[in-house]
């Protein structure tokens, strides 16, 4: 098996993709499944909303820190061995979590998995690029896209489903059959491939993943001192990134305004997105009365309004530049938010729910694609995976504080936060909020971001915050 020479139609490449497609899906899946299972998961172990929280922002938080440093490994020692040494620990920790006994073992599980996640979910893009031949690369990135985006269409009614028949934990067992079936397929058709041998940033690493935790914290907790020392943590990070030789977030590429400006959309993009998700499907649990399925199934139109439109609007941001669908995007979905404040505890899914799912959906859809070509086409070419790469680990990020800070400012806190007088009023202040950072990220695309293309093969060549 020969890196760089995998043919798409060979049986070779079959099972290479498949590898690919299933080890990464077991990642995209996570949180939207996850997300339905919180109130059962509160139920079950008393969590209280800062529980809640921190199943989910302990997950974020290590794939977050860690993404960019497990695609470094992956160039050193080999991206087929930390690929599958990242799908099986993601099992293991699932294991872990479908045991936990308390809600603090519980939380620890689940940041071993973002630990597995950060290992393999980088790997499934590098090792498609490395081992396909150059003729069949685009392709099988298109399909591992397409099909990675499938999965996840069905994930949240297939997590909702368990959770209705077999309990919480059962989404996480689910996770242990796949992943012995990726590793098996990794070891006998993934070719080994490595990439550049620089030296890998851990000083940096470390100061991101304890400044990240303690901001966090500090944010879920409404601890002004943690607030502070996680954010002089970070200031001291991107000190010492300024002096690194090898630095794991090269500053200099935000000496152009495109990235920087792309990138704060990023953030408050993903920001409102995940902060929005993490309160409609309880909203419509705690409040509306919808089980896990129903509540599920009102992430469905999102996804399959990306799944077919994703790529024209991606072939729209490359012919008129990416300024206009950022701007006109983010406004869509800041609409379809405003929809979902008529969600309440009379919501009929039909008339309700489903009308602002496919206007949110299709802001989303409107500005995903463009938002990757004008990161892409901000950077030079010999840096657009790291340029990729950075701009994943802002949307991470981005998910990992909404979800922290949004919750407890709008007043979802404390252990009656599930009655549905507290999370009602709680979910249309967050929801506010959100719709409010869409229109920032609009504000900015329209004033600094301009409408420079990028090439096709830049495009074939990386992906972008959605495709991880």
């Amino acid at each position: 098996m020969t890196a760089g020479t995998v043919r798409l139609a060979s049986t070779q490449g079959r099972w290479l993709l498949a590898a690919m497609i299933l080890g990464s899906g077991m990642a995209f899946l996570d949180g939207s499944i996850v997300g339905l299972a919180l109130p059962a998961m509160n139920t079950d172990l008393d969590a209280g909303a800062a529980g809640v929280q921190w199943i989910v922002n302990a997950y974020t938080l290590t794939l977050a820190a860690l993404i960019l440093v497990g695609g470094s490994l992956g160039d050193r020692l080999g991206r087929r061995k930390v690929f599958a040494t990242g799908v099986a620990g993601f099992a293991a920790a699932s294991i872990l979590c479908a045991l936990a006994p308390t809600i603090e073992v519980l939380i620890a599980a689940r940041g071993l998995q973002g630990i597995g996640a950060a290992l393999l979910t980088p790997g499934s893009l590098a090792i498609i690029s490395a081992s396909f031949a150059p003729e069949d690369r685009g392709p099988a990135i298109g399909m591992w896209s397409g099909l990675a985006g499938v999965t996840t269409a069905i994930g949240p009614l297939v997590g909702g489903w368990l959770v209705d028949t077999t309990g919480w934990r059962g989404i996480f067992w689910i996770n242990v059959p796949l992943a012995a079936l990726v590793v098996w397929i990794a070891v006998r058709h993934v070719p080994e491939t490595v990439g550049e041998q620089e030296p890998i940033d851990y000083g940096g690493a470390a100061l991101t993943a304890v400044g990240l935790a303690t901001l966090t914290y500090g944010l879920v907790a409404e601890s002004w001192p943690w607030i502070a020392g996680g954010i002089v943590l970070l200031a001291v990070f991107v000190l010492h990134q300024r002096m690194a030789p090898h630095a794991l977030v090269p500053l200099s590429l935000f000496a152009d305004r495109v990235f920087t400006a792309a990138n704060i959309c990023t953030f408050a993009i993903y920001g409102a997105l995940a902060a929005s998700s993490f309160l409609l499907v309880q909203q419509l649990q705690y409040v509306s009365g919808f089980s896990p399925l129903v509540a599920g199934l009102a992430s469905v139109p999102m996804t399959i309004i990306m799944l077919l439109f994703s790529s024209r609007a991606g072939r729209l941001g490359a012919r008129i530049g990416p300024r206009w669908p950022m701007t006109i995007g983010p406004l869509i979905a800041a609409i379809g938010l405003l929809l979902m404040l008529r969600i309440g505890d009379d919501a009929s899914f039909w008339t309700d729910v489903l009308p602002a799912s496919i206007v949110f959906g299709a802001g989303i859809t409107v500005l995903v694609a463009p938002l990757t070509t004008a990161v892409l086409a901000a950077a030079p070419m010999a840096q657009t995976g790291i340029a990729s790469g950075i701009n994943n680990a802002v949307a991470r990020t981005a998910s990992l504080l909404a979800v922290a800070a949004i919750p407890p400012i709008a007043g979802i806190a404390g252990r009656d936060f599930a009655d549905p007088d507290v999370f009602g009023p709680g979910f249309r202040t967050g929801t506010l909020i959100c719709v409010g950072m869409l229109v920032v990220a609009a504000a900015c695309a329209a004033g600094l971001i301009h409408g420079r293309a990028v090439s096709p093969e830049a495009l074939q060549a990386e992906g972008g915050p959605e495709a991880a």
